[in-house]
């Protein structure tokens, strides 16, 4: 209500009693107005009724919410079910024109700076979480795969003659394939085994870079966040090379904002040298629902041109989940958030070392990995190729999901590409190994229960196995009596006449 409002209400109610309700409101309001002025994530999360009444305070300003609206186009922001208005808060219109997924829509104010303050929002988020020097970036409701689709073909018309990609290898279909569909061809790097690390091959990336010509490629695409044992590309090593070629360079940044490594690392490469577009999920980074990603860089033309690149309208629902998160985590809430995952990867490396040494395996070494960590399964190996995938779907049937067990020498095929030892970022990795990650949001219990659980396969496997190895030795033992058995009797029948050793044998003494 308007000051207006509250001064008629004052005939029904008494003014001091609507006085307070006035304040109380403007306190909520306040809050709204300093979001809107400084554009960046309150330090302390909003409750509720704030975050809803700034929701639909944005809402009464679409068109569709007017209460005299008469709409006679095609796109009006008719919906059927009121609880799919509820669920959307009745913001319906979407972001974006046919032209530009930034571009501010006539019909839709309030939907248009949900998007804008959204996209202010998180810029804010990035630069807390390291890349401080980032120029723009924008909410996308896209995966991050076709995220990254939408980033080459802009390129592209940036390098009109550049069918390559050069591309570190990293066992994920959706990198892979969203290189394939937007049209190139990717040039597979393979890693280096350093320790027990698989790194980038820099000098690899370089010859093929001479090899192909700089102008028949596209750009170099690289990744931070990753499955161990693979680790962060160097990414400031890449950036100076493609700096030094003229070469684009797009990160996929996947779940690299909760680590401040790989914020750091993304950092460093603008710094030293080139990094056009890093991207990042908005599920992983942020605990919303799939279908958001964040596209982000250093030069805000190429950003822009990365926005327009995008067809038509888009949905709103990503850019309203983070913006409702983010406006009730507050910056103080989301840095604890990330402090607690620092705590939780420290906690899980070393439940997960304790386990691996009870069960005569170890913990590989991946200190350049921030987030994700291996333990190898040497034994479960030797007993039998089958004995290591039977790990994988036991855990599954006991609930455990994120958890890979990744064996040795798989072969799979990925739009028509070929990967021997998929899943382990490598054709020969020495060993077969299980993955899990301490990602944001994952509590202590969490890491508890999947020790538990993993133990407990990890018995039944042993249990197993001490059974079929008696069941062998019992029946090499029985074989090598029969044998000995055998040649006693050869031997007898050598020496003794041979009316005895009929008799002796019809009598079973043989």
């Amino acid at each position: 209500m308007n000051s207006d409002s509250f001064s008629a209400g004052e005939r029904l109610v008494s003014a001091p009693y609507l006085r307070q309700g006035a304040q109380a409101r403007r306190a909520h309001e306040h809050l709204i107005r300093v979001l809107l002025e400084q554009g960046k994530c309150p330090e302390d999360g909003w409750d509720e009724s704030t975050i809803e009444l700034f929701l639909h305070e944005l809402a009464v300003l679409d068109s569709n919410n007017f209460l005299s609206n008469c709409g006679v186009g095609e796109r009006e922001g008719r919906v059927a079910s009121s609880i799919v208005a509820r669920r959307h808060y009745r913001l319906i219109h979407g972001i974006g024109r046919s032209g530009d997924i930034a571009a501010i829509q006539p019909k839709a104010a309030g939907s248009s700076l949900l998007n804008k303050i959204t996209n202010s929002i998180m810029l804010d988020i990035i630069k807390l979480s390291g890349v401080r020097t980032v120029a723009s970036c924008f909410v996308v409701p896209l995966a991050t795969g076709m995220s990254l689709t939408l980033c080459f073909l802009t390129l592209r018309h940036e390098r009109p003659k550049a069918k390559y990609i050069i591309w570190p290898r990293i066992d994920q279909k959706s990198c892979f394939k969203s290189m394939i569909t937007a049209g190139f061809e990717p040039v597979v790097i393979e890693n280096i085994l350093e320790g027990d690390e698989l790194r980038t091959d820099v000098k690899a990336v370089e010859a093929k870079l001479q090899e192909l010509g700089a102008e028949n490629v596209l750009c170099v695409h690289s990744t931070t966040s990753c499955f161990a044992p693979r680790v962060p590309d160097r990414i400031e090593e890449l950036a100076v090379l493609c700096a030094k070629y003229g070469i684009p360079h797009i990160v996929n940044n996947a779940y690299g904002i909760q680590s401040s490594k790989c914020m750091h690392l993304i950092q460093q490469g603008a710094r030293l040298g080139r990094i056009d577009a890093f991207i990042q999920s908005l599920d992983k980074n942020f605990m919303v629902p799939v279908g958001g990603a964040v596209i982000a860089g250093f030069n805000e033309v190429f950003i822009q041109a990365i926005s327009k690149m995008y067809p038509g309208r888009a949905s709103a629902s990503p850019s309203l989940d983070v913006l409702i998160t983010l406006l009730s985590l507050g910056t103080s809430g989301y840095k604890q958030l990330l402090r607690e995952r620092k705590e939780m990867y420290t906690y899980l490396l070393s439940e997960l070392k304790k386990l691996a040494e009870v069960y005569s395996e170890r913990l590989l070494d991946t200190p350049h990995n921030p987030i994700s960590l291996a333990m190898s399964l040497k034994n479960l190996e030797e007993q039998s190729g089958t004995t290591v995938t039977r790990l994988g779907s036991m855990l599954f049937t006991r609930q455990v999901s994120g958890a890979r067990v990744v064996p040795r020498e798989s072969v799979q095929t990925v739009s028509g590409h070929t990967f021997t030892g998929f899943m382990s970022h490598s054709s020969d990795y020495p060993c077969a190994y299980l993955n899990a990650a301490a990602a944001i949001g994952m509590k202590k219990q969490d890491v508890d229960l999947f020790t538990k659980r993993l133990e407990r396969c990890l018995r039944d496997l042993r249990k197993e196995s001490n059974y079929a190895g008696n069941v062998l030795a019992r029946e090499n033992a029985k074989q090598a009596t029969e044998l000995d058995m055998g040649e006693l009797t050869e031997s007898l029948q050598e020496v003794l006449p041979a009316e005895t050793t009929a008799n002796l044998s019809s009598a079973g003494a043989l």
